[in-house]
Parts: C-alpha cells; sequence; structure tokens
C-alpha cells in the first residue's frame, strides 16, 4: 500500500501532463502529494517524513510554476530534492559515526561499518549525479523529454541503483559469513 501512494503523485502527473499541460500536471502533482500525505496519517497513524518533505518542496516549487507560469520552476524540485539527499549523504558520510543509510537499514541488514560507508558513498554519487543529468535534460532538451525522464528515466536508474546495492549487500554478508 505504501508503494502505491508513493507513485500516485507522479502517475497523476504524468497523466495529467499527457492530457493537459505542464501546469494542470501540475497542479495535480500539488494536490495528490498532499492526499498522500494525508492518507499514510489516516492509514499508518505516522507522518512520513520524506513525503512531507517531498510535499513541501512540490507545493513551493509547483506553486511558483502556476503563479508564473514558467514551468522552470517545477524542473527544479526533483534536482534540489537530490541534491538535498546527497548533501545529506556526504555529510554523515564524514561528520557521523555511523553513514545515514546504515542508520535506516542496519536493523534488517547485518554487514560491517566499512561496508556501510561504501553504499553510502554510492548513493551520495547517485543523487549528485542524478541532479546534474535533470539539470541538463530539462533545461536542454524538450519538455516532453524531460516529463518522461522524471517519470521513467529517474524510476529506472533508482531501480537499477537499488539492485546494484542489494547485490553488493548479499554479496558482503556472504563474504564476511
Amino acid at each position: 500500500m505504501k508503494k502505491i501512494l508513493n507513485l500516485l503523485p507522479i502517475l497523476t502527473f504524468f497523466i495529467f501532463y499527457r492530457f493537459y499541460d505542464i501546469f494542470t500536471a501540475s497542479k495535480s502533482l500539488i494536490f495528490t502529494s498532499g492526499l498522500t500525505c494525508l492518507l499514510y496519517w489516516i492509514i499508518y497513524k505516522e507522518t512520513d517524513k520524506i513525503n512531507l518533505f517531498s510535499f513541501i518542496t512540490i507545493a513551493i516549487f509547483g506553486s511558483l510554476t502556476i503563479f508564473f507560469h514558467n514551468s522552470q520552476f517545477i524542473k527544479w524540485k526533483i534536482t534540489i530534492i537530490y541534491m538535498i539527499f546527497s548533501i545529506i549523504l556526504f555529510i554523515s558520510q564524514f561528520w557521523k559515526k555511523k553513514p545515514i543509510v546504515q542508520i535506516f537499514l542496519e536493523k534488517d541488514i547485518k554487514i560491517s561499518n566499512f561496508y556501510w560507508k561504501k553504499i553510502n558513498f554510492f548513493w551520495a554519487l547517485f543523487f549528485l549525479f542524478c541532479s546534474i543529468l535533470n539539470i541538463y535534460i530539462a533545461f536542454w532538451l524538450p519538455e516532453k523529454t524531460w516529463v518522461n525522464f522524471k517519470v521513467f528515466g529517474l524510476s529506472f536508474l533508482m531501480f537499477i541503483s537499488i539492485l546494484i546495492t542489494s547485490v553488493y549487500i548479499n554479496f558482503k554478508i556472504l563474504k564476511e559469513k
């Protein structure tokens, strides 16, 4: 159910973009993102911090897109979110005892701190790469290409990165045993 809730905003954005335009799609994105936060709270009796952060950035950049009738604002949203993720991961890499990725996953996965740092660094680079790639696609290619990249390209890149991380973790768990 959580996965469906997380996909709702991006799917409605894509559908509304296909039938209308970027501005109507931005309105739908703001609405469904807020609805996702509300439904998450109703169903699970807690606030998902990542969904809430995403809603706030969507509301800000989506509203600017609608108000100024300029699609550049909504195109910056994912770049800024991914840059923030990258910065947080880099900071945790060097100034925290445990990297952020380890803090979130160590209950379920037991590997040494050395490997957690490598995984954390990989994800910091991944988010940095995606934000730079988004800038290129958003501002040098047609809007339709950017929408397809945002919906399908970033999802594919995320899937591949999760797969790489999973294989790496399983390999290290087997190696440590």
